[in-house]
């Protein structure tokens, strides 16, 4: 009897160390996408990532004309035109992307034509580049989207939209 009464203290044990160790996930792994931008879509016009995950966007403006990305939910309108977001999903999840723009292109915060709200990225004509880095938080779970509202809204109205999908 005191080796089953062993056996079973030590498999007791033994699955509880197990489910210690086996709680917590992997990172996973970084990521890197290019997007380009054009007259008038994003190109992929899907992105998914995980959460924890490094995600780095090259952005390149392959158009004539200059073009931005936002990322949120809730159309905003200004004049009836389409001008941003009402949830921006950098807010929301409390994160600041680095940004680096090449060639010493315009930032968004130093346009002054458009008034949007929100993060965004600016691009000024073709040729011009930027990459964008962060990690991927609980916070942006779901599916989110991201636009242009260059021109009053005229890139989005012209299907400058595409998706940023977060699973867990």
């Amino acid at each position: 009897m005191k080796k089953m009464g062993f056996l079973f203290a030590s498999l007791v044990a033994l699955a509880l160390l197990l489910a210690a160790c086996g709680g917590a996930a992997p990172t996973p792994e970084p990521v890197s996408f290019t997007i380009d931008m054009t007259e008038y879509a994003f190109s992929p016009d899907t992105i998914e990532a995980k959460v924890g995950q490094r995600v780095t966007l090259h952005l390149v403006n392959r158009g004539q004309l200059a073009h931005e990305i936002m990322f949120g939910r809730d159309l905003m309108m200004m004049n009836n035109r389409p001008s941003g977001y009402q949830v921006d999903m950098f807010e929301v999840a409390g994160v600041e992307p680095e940004v680096t723009m090449m060639a010493d292109m315009e930032s968004a915060e130093q346009e002054e034509e458009e008034a949007h709200t929100g993060f965004m990225v600016f691009l000024n004509e073709n040729g011009s580049e930027a990459t964008m880095t962060f990690t991927v938080t609980e916070d942006m779970v779901g599916e989110w989207e991201m636009g242009c509202f260059e021109l009053e809204g005229v890139h989005y109205d012209q299907g400058m939209i595409g998706k940023f999908i977060v699973t867990p």
